[in-house]
């Protein structure tokens, strides 16, 4: 067992804050708050937490379960718990195993993987590394060829739903990426970095393996005609002048034969357009508080978007999870599953893998704490009459 891996398995890390600590002392700053941060104040990032605080459980008492049954389908696929990992641009820089690391986890644990365009692993190195089902998650990075390409080869490779990003029309202003000199450690220029460099040097075992593995300068999954993958310099700028539009739906549509997912709903409307685009479920999400500051958390807007679409698609959300019973509480309120990012990327910044499971068993275990104190044996069980939600959530249609 390694040092890493000693650490996550400690007695002493026994939930999702701990695992955040581990990483926290690991990784370079610059590297730490990519993942800890958000946009401009981080208001929506401090609030996607908040929200589950505000709802509040409605046991069951004197009943006596027997067993929790976590399964269940999400777009027609088996899982064994509700929840899948998120995609999670860059991971590589966390640790060399990056998505492969994350999609083994996902895998042993029988949940589903969501590979990001913004990978540092190429997709079909990705897909043979687990069993679960994997989502692809699209940018439209790199012009249309580049994207045509990038879907035959997830279909290829076995990935089995695609996820259409549709919150990036502009890069959010991570205040913390622009302080830390995120920019420059993903850039080809060493002069740039110096001035970041004892903040590098003083993490000497994450700096070793970073440069053990070539430093990851490319994205191997975006590779326009001409048959160069984009360098992690231009990515910013290309994630930038690639917006999803409506009209897009509908050509990925025609390119795309299993599920669709639209990921970054907030609205009912654009929940509705999503289902007339096509879409098999929606996941409401606000990219974890990267994007548009002051936006509604997304526990708040998970009520508005499942009354919206009812039954004709499954809803999804992301954000603020950091315990099972914000799973539970997220399943009780509508949602078939929920996108976990934040609190697996730090087992994978603290350990790779192994982190990466470890945060995957902690969830497991305070999922199935929170169903038995709830008086529930299988995730079917939970619904609205479970929690009990502020009257200052309205719902609107």
């Amino acid at each position: 067992m390694t040092k890493e891996e000693r650490r996550v398995s400690s007695p002493r890390v026994i939930n999702i804050a701990d695992l955040r600590l581990v990483a926290q002392r690991r990784l370079p700053r610059v590297v730490f708050d990519y993942i800890d941060g958000g946009a401009d104040g981080e208001i929506t990032l401090r609030e996607n937490c908040r929200a589950f605080e505000e709802v509040s459980f409605r046991p069951r008492q004197a009943i006596a379960v027997r067993g929790c049954d976590m399964r269940t389908t999400v777009l027609g696929f088996e899982m064994a718990m509700p929840f899948l990992l998120a995609p999670i641009g860059f991971s590589r820089m966390f640790h060399p195993q990056g998505e492969v690391g994350g999609a083994l986890a996902a895998g042993k644990a029988g949940i589903g993987f969501t590979l990001t365009t913004m990978s540092g692993h190429k997709l079909e190195d990705v897909a043979k590394a687990t069993t679960g089902p994997l989502w692809y998650q699209l940018y439209l990075c790199g012009g249309r060829g580049a994207v045509e390409a990038a879907i035959e080869r997830a279909r290829t490779a076995g990935f089995k739903v695609l996820a259409i990003t549709i919150d990036t029309g502009t890069f959010g202003f991570r205040e913390r990426d622009v302080r830390n000199g995120a920019a420059a450690l993903m850039g080809r220029s060493r002069l740039a970095k110096l001035p970041f460099l004892p903040d590098l040097l003083a993490h000497p075992g994450w700096l070793a393996a970073f440069l053990a593995d070539g430093a990851f300068l490319e994205l191997p999954n975006v590779v326009p005609p001409g048959g160069k993958c984009l360098p992690l310099a231009e990515a910013q700028k290309s994630l930038a002048n690639s917006v999803v539009t409506w009209d897009d739906l509908k050509w990925l549509r025609k390119l795309w034969s299993g599920p669709i997912v639209v990921k970054g709903v907030l609205t009912a409307d654009d929940a509705r357009r999503s289902v007339d685009g096509g879409a098999a479920g929606v996941v409401v999400s606000n990219h974890g508080g990267r994007q548009l500051d002051s936006v509604a958390a997304s526990l708040r807007a998970l009520p508005e978007i499942v009354k919206a679409v009812g039954r004709q698609v499954e809803v999804l959300m992301d954000g603020g999870v950091r315990r099972g019973g914000d799973i539970a509480k997220a399943i009780c309120l509508g949602a078939r599953a929920v996108l976990v990012g934040r609190a697996y990327a730090y087992g994978l910044g603290a350990a790779g893998e192994a982190g990466a499971s470890r945060a995957i068993a902690i969830l497991r275990a305070d999922l199935q704490r929170a169903m038995a104190l709830l008086g529930c044996e299988s995730i079917g069980e939970l619904n609205p009459s479970y929690v009990d939600v502020p009257a200052s959530w309205p719902v609107k249609s």
